[in-house]
């Protein structure tokens, strides 16, 4: 099983993954993301700004295009690692957009898309209109993906050439509406790489949602241990020692569902059906963990957590954000609901294979 996602304040003695065949790619990913996180406090607004300082160092330490740059034969255990650690520190730019899911349609398809910078991805509807676009401005380009019946249609194009408004999703990151005419030359892809481009969006999306769950648990932990009340620190309290309890127990339900996501796309490819039916999993179990663990960290916080310049807003509000993009927790349910309805339709113990995957 992958160690990806191994850490966070609740992890165990030789549990934090500091010692692995990855600690140094870790430790250049924290690095990285506390640099950026410090050179921003005080500087938080609404739209975020994108920073273009650690994209800098991202693009010169390979990390910006880790997975379609073939060279670094990196693949999904690395980019866990990356999106994670950038994640824990909110930090401001496209990396999942850039290289898991634009940068890998445009090879797919392809389609040329510039060598640097960052990318975005714009699914466009049948009226033309793609909703909730990344960091569309911020872009040297973006990869238009058109749903038609049997799969996408794929083409480039400059953030000047599109029509953009602008939008922003809870935790400020910028999320557009953009309008754009696709070209009758557009790469024509099938179902399969439609549904692909979708389950790497989810997956993407689940072990970023690791990273803030992890800083959101560091946070509270080290609040409760500082803070006093009645002459004790809030971490002496048996009701708040049971809160941070639960949510540990809730954080590595997750880790557990998101790490399965990442071995099943490390072992068989994103392609594959085990990781399909992985991500599913883990969707829906994050979608249920991050309500329980945003409320318990605001709850341990009190008012300071739900101020902007708090790091805590920052964190739970992308957690709350991106379970909705790539499907939501309701869809994905269903999706598993329906597997297991098919399945109970054959021989015993059919359902119990499906729901565990046995072969």
């Amino acid at each position: 099983m992958s160690d990806a996602l191994a850490g966070g304040v609740f992890a165990t003695s030789g549990g934090d993954g500091s010692s692995d065949e990855h600690s140094e790619l870790r430790a250049l990913v924290d690095d990285i993301g506390r640099r950026s996180f410090e050179a921003r406090i005080g500087q938080r607004k609404l739209p975020e700004a994108f920073d273009s300082e650690a994209w800098s160092t991202l693009e010169d330490t390979g990390l910006s295009r880790l997975t379609t740059t073939e060279d670094l034969g990196a693949g999904p255990t690395e980019a866990a690692i990356v999106l994670r650690g950038l994640a824990r520190h909110a930090v401001a730019a496209p990396v999942a957009e850039t290289d898991l899911l634009a940068a890998w349609l445009a090879q797919t398809a392809g389609v040329p898309v510039p060598e640097s910078g960052p990318l975005t991805l714009a699914v466009v509807d049948a009226d033309g209109a793609a909703r909730g676009v990344p960091w569309t401005r911020a872009c040297a380009a973006v990869v238009l993906a058109a749903r038609t019946d049997d799969g996408l249609r794929v083409a480039v194009a400059r953030p000047d050439e599109l029509d953009i408004t602008d939008g922003h999703n809870l935790a400020g990151e910028p999320r557009d509406l953009v309008r754009a005419a696709i070209p009758a030359d557009a790469v024509p892809c099938g179902a399969a790489v439609a549904d692909e481009l979708t389950r790497r969006g989810a997956w993407a999306r689940c072990v970023q949602i690791m990273g803030v769950l992890d800083a959101a648990a560091e946070m509270t932990v080290a609040h409760t241990r500082e803070r006093v009340q009645f002459g004790r620190a809030l971490s002496r309290f048996q009701a708040v020692q049971h809160s941070l309890a639960g949510m540990a127990g809730e954080i590595e339900r997750a880790r557990a569902a998101s790490t399965l996501a990442v071995t099943a796309a490390a072992d068989h490819g994103f392609a594959s059906a085990q990781a399909d039916y992985a991500v599913t999993l883990a969707k829906i179990t994050l979608g249920r963990v991050v309500p329980a663990v945003s409320t318990t960290a605001h709850q341990l916080h009190g008012a300071i957590g739900v101020t902007m310049e708090h790091q805590l807003w920052s964190a739970t509000n992308r957690a709350h954000s991106w379970i909705t993009e790539f499907g939501s927790t309701g869809h994905y349910a269903r999706r598993l609901g329906r597997r297991a309805f098919d399945a109970a339709g054959g021989s015993d113990g059919t359902l119990w294979d499906a729901l565990t995957w046995a072969q």
